[in-house]
């Protein structure tokens, strides 16, 4: 068979990693994107694949990614937006935006909108790695900057919960045209993850606690059950996912126009037009 060419963002570490070396192993081809060059170069460099790099937290790399992709790989079989991150205190990005909810969310709809006629062309899937912390979000159209009441742990959640609300309404937009996608929560897994943050996460997970969490490789596995299922067959477009199973969200996560709304919002603050 012919390898499948996947993209995983925020694969210099954890899941993103233990991903890219089980399909690497495979006989995949995998595209590694990361922010590190040091990390994403050696990653690479151990799986003999490709890297490009980007920091999300600057829309004008995510533009450079997104026009090295489409000129470099004609066909993506799956883009797995996997980067993404908890923050400290409220900042601003130099695209003006919170940058929580911009390297979460505004960073890989901008990629993947700008590489829509190859996921088209490819009949590709899209994944994204959202979280259980989604419930702790709450998502407000007049304030996606976070200008009122921000808190780390809500912004963070807020990210995660319009990964899972672009995730639908990217089903709901593009599924007639070949496009399938899914969202899911890797677990509690064992990296560095909120090492930079001042939120109460990175105290669990540098503490004792750290013990009993998930592998990388185990955080990795409904990633792989999506970018390796049957959608229809194995899993169902448009849906969130834990433990390789259909998991409850947010309420606002089944919000339809919220979701549309989000989408359209997301094109203004990205600057892309339909």
């Amino acid at each position: 068979m012919t390898p499948r060419t996947i993209v995983i963002t925020g694969a210099s570490d954890g899941i993103g990693a233990a991903a890219a070396r089980t399909l690497a192993k495979a006989g995949e081809q995998v595209v590694v994107v990361g922010r590190s060059e040091e990390k994403t170069r050696a990653l690479a460099k151990e799986l003999n694949a490709d890297y490009l790099l980007a920091d999300f937290a600057e829309l004008d790399q995510v533009r450079a990614l997104a026009a090295q992709l489409k000129s470099d790989y004609p066909r993506i079989d799956v883009l797995a937006n996997n980067a993404g991150g908890i923050m400290g205190k409220r900042t601003l990005t130099v695209d003006g935006n919170e940058a929580t909810f911009q390297v979460n969310h505004l960073a890989p709809f901008l990629l993947t909108t700008l590489l829509m006629d190859t996921l088209r062309a490819s009949s590709a899937k899209v994944i994204n790695t959202a979280s259980m912390a989604n419930n702790f979000g709450r998502l407000d159209l007049a304030d996606l900057a976070a200008g009122h009441g921000y808190s780390t742990n809500r912004a963070y959640g807020t990210g995660k919960l319009a990964n899972i609300l672009f995730t639908s309404e990217l089903h709901r937009r593009f599924h007639d045209q070949g496009i399938t996608t899914a969202a899911f929560h890797p677990g509690v897994v064992r990296t560095n993850f909120a090492a930079d943050s001042s939120s109460w996460f990175r105290h669990v997970y540098t503490t004792l606690l750290n013990r009993f969490m998930l592998t990388p490789d185990q955080g990795a596995d409904t990633l792989l059950w999506l970018v390796n299922g049957t959608p229809g067959k194995d899993w169902i477009s448009g849906g969130y996912y834990a433990k390789r199973a259909l998991a409850k969200a947010n309420p606002q996560a089944y919000d339809a126009g919220l979701a549309r709304g989000l989408w359209d919002k997301s094109e203004e603050l990205v600057a892309v037009r339909p």
